[in-house]
C-alpha cells in the first residue's frame, strides 16, 4: 500500500515526534532516581519541544505561501500524522511515554532513548527530501545535527551509569 503524505501532513508527524519525545522524556526523568540525570532527560525533553515549534514555522511558512495545500482536511491530516509519528519513532503507542511502566533499569531507558533518537534522524533525513525550500532544509539539518548531539548526551550518561 502506497502512502502519499503532502509536505503540511510531513510537517505534522515531525511536530508529533518531536512532541512524543518530550513525553518519553519527561516520563524517564520521572523513573530515573538521580537528579542530575532527571535534569539531562528534562532538558532534552525541552529541546524537542524547541524542535516541535520549528517544525510548527515551517508548516506554517508552507501553509501561507501555498494556500490550498491542505486539501484532504485538518482532522484527516492531523489523525494521519499522529499515527505516522507513533509508527515512525515512538511505536505505536499514542503517548510513548506509556511504554515505561518505571519498572524498566537505567541502561533499558537509556538505550530506549537512543534508538529513538537514531530513528528520528533516519525519519529527518527522509523529511529532508519533502522540505519545499532550501531554508526548511537547512532547519532540519540543524534539527538533524542536534539529534547527533542528543545521542552523544545520552551515550555519556550511560556510560557514566553502567
Amino acid at each position: 500500500m502506497n502512502v502519499t503524505l503532502n509536505a503540511l501532513e510531513i510537517f505534522e508527524i515531525a511536530e508529533q515526534i518531536e512532541q512524543n519525545g518530550a513525553r518519553f522524556y519527561k516520563r524517564s526523568a520521572e523513573i530515573f532516581g538521580e537528579p542530575v540525570i532527571c535534569r539531562i532527560f528534562l532538558k532534552l525533553a525541552d529541546w524537542e519541544l524547541k524542535h516541535k515549534e520549528i517544525f510548527s514555522g515551517m508548516k506554517k511558512q508552507y501553509a501561507e505561501s501555498n494556500p490550498g495545500s491542505g486539501a484532504s482536511g485538518p482532522e484527516r491530516t492531523l489523525q494521519q500524522a499522529k499515527t505516522m509519528a507513533g509508527l515512525a519513532v515512538f511505536g505505536i503507542k499514542p503517548n510513548p511515554s506509556d511504554e515505561l511502566s518505571g519498572k524498566e533499569g537505567k541502561s533499558d531507558i537509556l538505550r530506549r532513548a537512543i534508538e529513538k533518537e537514531k530513528d528520528s534522524i533516519v525519519f529527518y533525513s527522509g523529511l529532508r527530501d519533502f522540505a519545499p525550500a532550501a531554508s526548511a532544509k537547512e532547519k532540519i539539518d540543524e534539527i538533524i545535527r542536534e539529534e547527533l548531539r542528543h545521542i552523544i548526551i545520552l551515550n555519556k550518561v550511560w556510560q557514566k551509569t553502567t
